[in-house]
């Protein structure tokens, strides 16, 4: 059929679809301005004026205040997902293979808003979950160094603190993006007079409100997927950049083992339906983040390497200092029996004190 070719390009209509579906499941979108990029990237800029403006006296001397202008480039990424399914999808009737070809597509579309947020967020392919290469540091974990340590009962604390961090620098906060567990040690908070009612019932039974204390929100556990992160603070809305390049397109394999998976199509009665999209991606100011992350736990090995590193040295008790080569006439008896108690030695308390000395030093 036509509209299922090898390499059909999706219609204008589809990728919109497409898009609108990224836009509903992907937070980092939902909380950003989306613009559409060409293939060969787009740069865009950032302006930072280097100092303030200048009251200048009428035919006085007016001097330079200085800008610096430093380029991101928003290059596409390809990215793919592909699935296998039964062969009745290429005889089956029309109604058949568009009920096919639009579950396939809605999949698509929240596959792909996970996957843009995990690699945007941490630089990892989403399929195998590891570091890509092709992204860098194009990410928030690389990019947003300014952290605020979790304190599971007092989350709201955390929130301001990481604002503070990007507020003071007079850059602006437009959303937040929390995981559940942050969220939910949120939804657990109580006011701390006489009512004890909950501080923010707007979260409670799992709920995801679109604002919070007026501030954009939206909670997702891509935020953390396996990291030590919990929640991104920052500017979304103006500092980070994300878009696609249209030609998405939709291929249809009827032969060999295009996923490598050991087991031929027409083998098994199956054709596999594999979608290809661009999406790209910058962080324009670092800085401009801040996240809230869970306190590092030293890994065993480290804490075996750091203890065999540490070397014992003789440190002198008061028990040494007052034994070791000291006459018998500069210590009392009393001093003599502390010693001996300090070493656990049992002795005869009427004993005299050369006796008690002697004892003293053959320990």
């Amino acid at each position: 059929m036509d509209t299922l070719s090898k390499g059909t390009l999706f219609d204008a209509e589809i990728v919109s679809d497409v898009i609108n579906g990224v836009k509903g499941k992907s937070s980092l979108i939902k909380l950003s301005k989306q613009k559409p990029i060409p293939f060969n990237g787009q740069k865009e800029f950032i302006f930072t004026m280097d100092s303030e403006i200048d009251i200048v006296a009428e035919g006085g001397k007016m001097t330079a205040g200085g800008i610096s202008l430093e380029p991101v480039t928003t290059v596409p990424i390809k990215v793919e997902y592909g699935a296998r399914v039964t062969d009745e999808f290429m005889h089956g009737a029309d109604e058949f293979q568009i009920e096919i070809l639009g579950g396939f597509i809605e999949g698509f579309a929240s596959k792909l808003a996970k996957g843009i947020d995990l690699m945007a967020m941490h630089g990892v392919n989403p399929r195998t979950g590891t570091a890509s290469e092709i992204i860098g540091n194009n990410n928030f974990d690389s990019k947003a160094t300014q952290t605020i340590v979790y304190d599971s009962t007092n989350p709201d604390s955390n929130i301001n603190a990481a604002i503070g961090l990007i507020q003071a620098t007079d850059k602006e906060v437009s959303g937040v993006i929390m995981s559940r567990e942050f969220s939910t040690a949120m939804a657990n908070m109580r006011t701390r007079d006489d009512n004890n009612v909950e501080k923010f019932p707007e979260l409670a039974w799992g709920a995801t409100p679109a604002t919070l204390n007026n501030m954009p929100i939206d909670i997702n556990n891509t935020v953390a997927n396996g990291t030590d992160d919990l929640a991104i603070i920052g500017d979304f809305g103006n500092m980070f950049k994300w878009g696609y390049a249209k030609e998405m397109s939709l291929e249809v394999i009827e032969y060999g083992d295009p996923d490598n998976s050991g087991r031929d199509l027409a083998g098994h009665g199956q054709v596999y339906l594999r979608a290809v999209a661009y999406v790209g991606w910058a962080i324009m100011d670092g800085d401009s983040f801040s996240r809230v992350i869970k306190e590092p736990v030293a890994s065993p090995e480290t804490i075996q390497a750091t203890s065999l590193d540490v070397t014992s040295e003789p440190v002198e008790t008061e028990s040494e200092s007052v034994s070791d080569d000291v006459d018998i006439d500069a210590l009392t008896i009393e001093q003599i029996k502390q010693e001996l108690d300090a070493f656990g030695v049992t002795y005869d308390a009427n004993a005299d004190k050369q006796t008690l000395y002697d004892l003293m030093m053959s320990v």
